[in-house]
């Protein structure tokens, strides 16, 4: 347990589940039973939101180990425990998952009309396997959590989605699970090298390089597909596309970092000197992610395959910026993750806004909504810039960083990755101009309402964070540069040991 003996990361893991309990018990008729499972998963939400920021302010970022520990025999024969613990860095991802869980409920509300119950459910289900991922320190443990994700994820795209959500839902799932059977096989070789799954013990044993070569590609063939990595990215756009607003909100901004997270946990420490030698694999990846798929978002016409295809150039930046494998690197990766949580989420909000309205994701079908959509217009910019890496949000500290920590390794990798930033410039003002500028060609749209009061409240905290951390970003680095330096001097060390041994 924790100091104080209260096991406040168990109770943040799992009070959502005591939510759908109580969702579930409800009775009444359709309309009764709707409205008490909105209210109940939003109360549920904002008290686990609540709590999180409880642990936010109790911890100690000066603490380069893990914090809040909770230590339980499960199959104690086995080596296999429920163990739970934050450090500087899951802790930022713990809350980003709580902050982003009422902000999705609270966009679903009047949008989900059908199984409102069921979906309320699923989504709270979602928010207990993100979180518990994030603070998971057994292997085993992790990756139950790890999987458990696909589940409600698959629900809500496959139910709750649009006219090819199960094609979509079934392709999310089998690329993401067959990914994770090779972790699986992993986890094992683990365990029989070292005696336990407790990562902590993980990250101090030594692998012999030659077993660290192939672990190494086994979780990489897990987390690639989470980041995703180009070339199997191709699941993000179909899954976006039919996932309604509220699971591409998640998708983009909670899923997607469970790649990078990983590479982080595991990869990078575990097994420094495969991370070493598969560097100019995952460089040349990275650089193609940020090119390419930005040339791919500008030859979109739907406005979610646009944002997804740049979720992918911007998720290069991190893998790039991790096994730069220096300060600035690891620091700039992290930091892009958060950031472009609160972006992309925020983004495929402002998406769903209008969705909601008009029911058509095309870009030509829309134009001139700054003459009816003042308020809106603002929002979609202030995302839309932040999207850019304008100065000022957190978009241009997580690039930047990056970009820094890889010019110290390898110059051609970040003056090509540099072209990424103008490419994301393109298609975002392209996407931007022809929505909101022009006139008011489409008949349909000379009545469209601005935002509501409750579009409002769920994009404002986004936009206030996007903003306030991108020009006071000291809180998150000072959170995470203690674990992160951790990681850089058990690699570094790692990496000598093996040059002297002379392997």
């Amino acid at each position: 347990m924790n100091a104080a003996g209260f096991p406040v990361l168990s109770l943040i893991t799992w009070l959502p589940l005591v939510g759908c309990v109580v969702i579930l018990s409800v009775r009444g008729d359709e309309a009764t039973v709707a409205s008490n499972a909105r209210w109940a998963a939003l109360w549920t939400s904002l008290i686990v939101l609540a709590l999180s920021l409880i642990l936010w302010v109790r911890f100690d970022p000066t603490e380069p180990g893990f914090q809040f520990v909770e230590d339980v025999k499960w199959l104690p024969d086995y080596g296999v425990g429920y163990k739970m613990g934050v450090d500087g860095i899951s802790v930022l991802f713990v809350l980003l998952s709580t902050l982003l869980t009422p902000i999705c409920i609270l966009s679903s509300w009047v949008v989900i009309t059908r199984s409102v119950r069921e979906y309320m459910v699923t989504f709270l289900i979602l928010e207990t396997m993100m979180v518990g991922m994030f603070c998971a320190l057994d292997f085993v443990v992790f990756y139950i959590f790890f999987e458990g994700v696909l589940v409600p994820m698959f629900l809500i795209i496959g139910v709750w989605g649009g006219e090819r959500r199960v094609y979509s839902a079934f392709k999310f799932f089998l690329f993401t699970f067959g990914g994770s059977v090779l972790m699986l096989l992993a986890l094992l070789a683990m365990w029989f090298q070292a005696g336990t799954s407790d990562i902590t013990v993980l990250l101090k044993t030594p692998f012999p390089p030659t077993m660290q070569t192939w672990l190494f590609l086994a979780l990489f063939a897990s987390f690639a597909v989470k980041v995703p990595m180009w070339p199997v990215h191709t699941w993000l756009p179909d899954a976006h596309v039919e996932a309604p607003t509220a699971g591409s909100v998640v998708l983009a901004a909670i899923l997607l970092k469970l790649g990078g997270y990983g590479f982080i946990r595991f990869s990078l420490p575990m097994f420094p000197d495969a991370s070493v030698y598969f560097t100019p694999l995952i460089f040349a990846l990275s650089v193609i992610a940020i090119i390419y798929t930005s040339l791919v978002a500008l030859a979109q016409e739907s406005m979610k395959k646009l944002i997804a295809y740049s979720s992918v150039a911007h998720m290069g930046f991190v893998t790039m910026g991790i096994f730069a494998a220096n300060t600035q690197g690891i620091q700039g990766a992290v930091y892009q993750m958060v950031s472009h949580g609160l972006i992309s989420g925020a983004l495929f909000l402002c998406v769903g806004v209008v969705y909601d309205r008009m029911h058509t994701y095309e870009i030509a079908a829309y134009g001139g909504l700054v003459q009816r959509m003042p308020f809106y217009a603002l929002a979609f910019m202030v995302f839309t810039l932040a999207n850019i890496g304008l100065p000022g949000t957190t978009g241009f500290i997580g690039e930047f960083l990056t970009l820094i920590g890889t010019f110290q390794i390898n110059n051609w990798v970040a003056f090509l990755a540099t072209f990424g930033t103008i490419l994301s410039a393109c298609y975002a003002l392209y996407l931007y101009r022809r929505i909101i500028f022009g006139v008011i060609e489409k008949p349909n749209l000379m009545g469209i309402a601005d935002l509501t009061g409750r579009e409002v409240v769920t994009l404002l905290p986004l936009g206030l964070l996007t903003i306030f951390y991108g020009v006071h970003p000291q809180p998150i680095i000072d959170a995470s540069a203690a674990s992160i330096q951790q990681i850089i001097s058990g690699f570094q060390h790692a990496i000598t040991a093996t040059k002297s041994a002379g392997l």
